[in-house]
């Protein structure tokens, strides 16, 4: 089947032109593309609706620590909550690592998931880690527009560094940033915190 590369592509956008992309973006997918806002034609699913603030494409950046590493540093992130219209969100983050100037250095953490809410407005997700790691957490909405959640259940590959328990809060400012806090627990070490940021949404 013959397959015509959109020029609408994200990474049109970039700057870069259509000869930069490294991955091809296909206008002919027989279904729809997810929605990042509530004005596109997928209606969001009645469930979603405790989730639908965090719709959008965000990006800004963050702060990591932890004892295991050499002090703090600084990340890049973008974040993006989607939907098809079924009862979910699909997420993905993409971070990389910062000198002290604020120029990119290099590629780092991403993750993948779905946040799905159920009748009770129980907050369930499900993220895989691209260093191995599985995990689901369980929440709810502590405010119109603030999320927690901890984790119930971790797994790992036999590399993947030792987890055992996590946690994070989402908000959204008065400014309309959206920000969040993880604590984690690596290596032994009791849940703490791991990562902060604060992100401006660019899209939805």
């Amino acid at each position: 089947m013959n397959s015509d590369v959109s020029d609408t592509s994200p990474d049109a956008d970039a700057g870069h032109g259509a000869t930069a992309r490294t991955q091809p973006w296909f206008d002919d997918l027989p279904i729809s593309m997810d929605a990042v806002t509530l004005e596109q034609d997928i209606e969001l699913h009645p469930q979603c609706r405790p989730l639908a603030p965090l719709l959008g494409v965000w990006r800004g950046e963050g702060l990591a620590q932890y004892p295991s590493l050499l002090g703090e540093f600084r990340y890049g992130q973008q974040i993006t909550f989607a939907h098809d219209g079924r009862p979910f969100l699909v997420y993905e983050a993409r971070a990389w690592l910062l000198d002290s100037s604020g120029a990119v250095l290099r590629p780092a953490a991403r993750e993948v998931g779905w946040w799905r809410v159920d009748e009770e407005e129980t907050i369930e997700v499900v993220l895989a880690h691209m260093f191995g790691i599985c995990e689901i957490y369980y929440g709810g909405r502590t405010g119109e527009t603030a999320w927690e959640l901890e984790s119930d259940a971790i797994t790992r590959t036999d590399t993947a560094r030792e987890t055992t328990a996590a946690a994070r809060l989402y908000g959204i400012l008065e400014n309309g940033d959206l920000v969040y806090a993880e604590e984690r627990a690596l290596r032994g070490l009791p849940l703490q915190p791991h990562l902060s940021a604060q992100l401006a949404r660019i899209a939805g």
